[in-house]
């Protein structure tokens, strides 16, 4: 397979930029940080230098900790501060042993030496936790949640199972690109209980990927202890048995060459073997949850056996006999002061802006060009441009990825049943057969983590597309879709060129699970673009347009539409058109705007009262739902001066509520009338056909509606 482009796009805010801009500025690091690398030969040929190294980064970490702390406590940081004191044992071996050109990871609450380790200089992470003008993630992203995409650190979010799947995805495209990569996934107790660990557990053991799993054991999710989150003896080291996957517990307060040790070969087996593992790492939070933690939840002397039991200061008293008190207060000094200097440029950056339009500007990533496309309906350049064939919107979906799998090397297309199967609706068929399973094929039911993987793919440089078998089962990935993917580029710069293939819509007797609307749902949630093609020719064209957007891009398949009729479609060299409204029908009594499948009960509505009524509705399929482009419907509206708006989700909430909204506060002075809204009950989706029936818009209460609110 070709490898596609493997440079993910970055918005005008890269930490690299801001690097290079700063770097003058900032105070040299002590010569012990100049070296971020430890690899198990180093452990070998040069132990003292290692285990100095190791010791540099540990107190770097554990000051800089403190002094946040402090500065919370001061005022001058705000948030939600999550310190990492008592896990510099487990996160300084495992960032300094990574290969920091290849892998990748997602950092969660305690890892702060791993991100200074990783990349960037400590006055960048420290303008993340000040939330100032020069924060990596334009004071966007709180504290410890910014990564750095670029560099192939994803961001952390607070939905802690969640950020499993991406580093899964990510790896996958590293090694889809021939390069070595292993992923780091880490997760705490509390974090272990959640279905998306599970879920990733399972689909990196399914798909053989090199992922270390560290489960940082600090014995509490936020107050509540181990013995209240799981039954006495669970040792959770043990729950990867169950996946195939190789586990064991280690102590990683006891002795910090030893960890470093384990961990070495740990990552040398995953890389050379390309199998997941799991490390359940027992270690300390010192400081309680967060900053705010008053910790009156712990037993009488609890914490003092915590402190106890801290590997800073008893990895300081094994290097005291060889390197002598002097040298190390030496190396607390020098450390201590550089992270001074640190905080006193920190301090002094701006604040920042509060520019709307800036923030605005910044919710998607910038438009791409159009990518080479081949100018026939299929791949075959002997094929001239103005080929038509007829085919069901169905079809032309087929067609479309059939196109988008030969030309593009960095697209693949994953769901559940899409392989052999062809999908639940056949809109996959004979791709597997054609194309082959790393391009093509089925996940197991575990929609958050599969579509976590996807968006890993996608900031790694791949396009991912996800079939999820019906639109209801998208609320499975919700966090992955709104809460992640979504807001990606607004929070770190990096883009998600993704999309979510969605069978949407009723009128086929499915039932509630089966037959929803969610656009209004999911796009009350910023960061996303959506498509809802109604003919055959849009709907390949919504494909190719979504594509090769540099967002994530939710699209609209009615079911009722895959089979109906065939008609021409042929190569568009305008397919980007369809982000626009389509202009159906032209008239002069009301403006009506639609999409999905009630275009064609809008279309036979506006034929109908143009004979019986000789009234003439100006109709138009919206197409694109987010963003929204209503400057045709607008200029229509300003003639017209009346407003239909017809959509099949329920009607409280719905996106006609949107519509209308947008439409009346521009034009309410000129209209003639109050807008209709005509839409489905307020109901779950029933079953039987009459039921369905009644539940949902016809043509017969559509017309209904209209010819009395013309009364």
């Amino acid at each position: 397979m070709l490898a596609p482009n493997p440079e993910p796009e970055l918005a005008a805010h890269p930490r690299a930029a801001q690097f290079c801009s700063s770097l003058m500025s900032f105070p040299p690091p002590p010569a012990l940080l100049a070296a971020r690398d430890l690899g198990a030969a180093d452990l070998a040929r040069d132990p003292a230098a290692s285990l100095l190294r190791l010791y540099a980064w540990m107190h770097l970490a554990r000051t800089a900790d403190n002094r946040i702390l402090d500065l919370f406590r001061q005022g001058l940081i705000k948030g939600t501060v999550t310190g990492g004191q008592g896990n510099e044992g487990l996160i300084i071996p495992l960032a300094l042993l990574a290969d920091k050109t290849t892998d990748v990871v997602s950092f969660t609450h305690r890892d702060f030496g791993g991100h200074l380790i990783w990349s960037g200089y400590l006055c960048e992470h420290l303008n993340q936790y000040f939330a100032n003008a020069d924060s990596p993630t334009k004071a966007r992203e709180g504290n410890i949640h910014h990564g750095d995409p670029k560099n192939r650190s994803l961001p952390m979010i607070s939905h802690l199972g969640a950020m499993l799947g991406p580093v899964l995805g990510m790896t996958d495209s590293q090694r889809r690109l021939g390069r070595p990569a292993v992923g780091l996934a880490f997760f705490g107790d509390g974090g272990s209980s959640t279905g998306d660990v599970h879920e990733a557990l399972n689909l990196a053991a399914l798909l053989s990927l090199p992922i270390l799993f560290v489960i940082e054991n600090n014995r509490y999710a936020y107050s509540t202890p181990t013995a209240e989150q799981f039954t006495a003896g669970t040792e959770l080291w043990r729950r990867a048995t169950g996946y195939g996957i190789e586990s064991f517990s280690l102590d990683t307060t006891l002795d910090v060459a030893a960890t470093t040790q384990t961990f070495a070969a740990a990552l040398e087996k995953v890389r050379a073997t390309s199998r997941p593992m799991l490390i359940e790492a027992h270690t300390l939070r010192l400081r309680g949850h967060a900053a705010y933690d008053t910790c009156d939840y712990l037993q009488p002397g609890e914490s003092d056996s915590f402190f106890a039991r801290d590997p800073l200061p008893k990895f300081r008293a094994q290097l005291l006999p060889t390197l002598g008190a002097a040298q190390l207060d030496a190396i607390d000094a020098e450390l201590s002061a550089f992270v001074e200097a640190c905080i006193k440029i920190s301090l002094a950056v701006p604040r920042p802006s509060g520019d709307p339009a800036a923030m605005e500007a910044d919710l998607f990533a910038r438009p791409s060009a159009p990518l080479p496309w081949i100018p026939s309906l299929g791949s075959d350049r002997s094929q001239p441009s103005t080929l038509s064939s007829q085919l069901t919107s169905a079809q032309a979906l087929n067609a479309a990825l059939r196109k988008i799998l030969t030309e593009r090397p960095e697209s693949l297309i994953l769901g559940q049943d899409i392989g052999t199967y062809g999908g639940a609706f056949k809109v996959t068929e004979g791709l597997l057969a054609d194309f082959g399973r790393p391009r093509v094929f089925n996940t197991p039911l575990a929609e958050s983590a599969c579509t976590g993987y996807a968006l890993g793919l996608a900031v790694n440089g791949h396009r991912p597309i996800e079939e999820f078998q019906f639109a209801d089962f998208v609320t499975e990935a919700i966090t992955q879709i709104t809460l992640n993917a979504a807001t990606l580029h607004f929070r770190s710069g990096a883009a998600a060129p993704l999309v979510f293939r969605l069978p949407a819509g009723g009128g086929l007797t499915f039932g509630s699970f089966h037959s929803q609307e969610l656009e209004s749902f999911l796009l009350a949630m910023p960061g996303l673009k959506a498509l809802y093609p109604s003919t055959p020719q849009d709907a390949f064209n919504a494909l190719l347009a979504a594509y090769e957007d540099n967002n994530p891009v939710l699209l609209f398949e009615h079911k009722g539409l895959y089979r109906r009729g065939k008609h021409p479609v042929s190569w568009d060299p305008h397919y980007r058109a369809i982000w626009q409204p389509r202009h159906v029908r032209p008239g002069d009594y009301a403006t009506f705007v639609t999409y999905g499948e009630m275009v064609h009960l809008a279309t036979d509505v506006c034929d109908y009262l143009a004979s019986e009524y000789e009234t003439t509705l100006d109709l138009f399929d919206l197409r694109a739902l987010a963003p929204l482009q209503l400057d045709a419907i607008e200029k229509s509206l300003a003639r017209t001066g009346r407003l239909i708006v017809l959509h099949e989700g329920r009607r409280t909430h719905g996106f006609g509520a949107e519509l209308v909204a947008r439409l009346a506060e521009r034009h309410f002075s000129i209209l003639k009338s109050a807008p209709l809204r005509i839409a489905s009950l307020d109901l779950p989706v029933p079953f039987a056909p009459e039921l369905e029936q009644a539940f949902r818009p016809t043509k017969d209460k559509i017309i209904e509606r209209i010819t009395a609110w013309m009364g």
